[in-house]
């Protein structure tokens, strides 16, 4: 075989094994994955001290991200406990989200919080609730009912089982005892 017929098979060769190689900045071949790397359906969370349960959250959907964030979509339900094991107060809402590195809850979508013991309800569209510091709050608007009143008011500072709370900018029908 002639010498020049090699050198073109080989040269053949080299360009096709060259242009057969992944490049590896290609946009398309580098694509990150958007959305969350798991989804856990019907979540039950427990956090507790001391063997005893604190708080009970449950959800339809959990979506873990990759940040640590953790999304709630189709709603979220949360019960707080006193000492005793007995529920004080409840939170529910349309959707939730976990900022873990916070410690930090978002709800929004038809807010429910009830003291059990008080008979009072608070109802609001959006609402945070910091775990770690056992404090809910609001700047949106606040409808509070309570067994004699209607409260009403743009704010809102509670802790977290709703038993203390102040709502800033007050408006509605409310009775002042002497």
């Amino acid at each position: 075989m002639p010498k020049s017929f090699i050198s073109v098979l080989i040269a053949t060769l080299a360009l096709l094994t060259l242009g057969c190689g992944k490049d590896l900045k290609d946009p398309d071949q580098e694509k990150k994955h958007i959305g969350p790397f798991r989804e856990t359906a019907n979540v039950l969370t427990l956090y507790s001290d001391s063997a005893k349960v604190l708080i009970r959250l449950q959800a339809p959907m959990q979506e873990d991200y990759e940040n640590g964030d953790v999304i709630f979509s189709d709603g979220i339900d949360v019960e707080f406990y006193e000492e005793g094991g007995a529920v004080t107060s409840t939170l529910r809402a349309n959707y939730g989200k976990q900022e873990r590195n916070k410690d930090l809850y978002l709800v929004r979508g038809n807010v429910i919080v009830e003291n059990l013991q008080k008979k009072e309800k608070l109802e609001t569209e959006e609402l945070y609730w910091n775990k770690a510091k056992a404090e809910i709050y609001t700047d949106k608007f606040v409808k509070i009912t309570t067994p004699e009143e209607i409260l009403m008011g743009h704010g809102l500072q509670a802790n977290q089982d709703f038993s203390i709370y102040k709502i800033k900018k007050v408006t509605g029908v409310f009775s002042l005892k002497e």
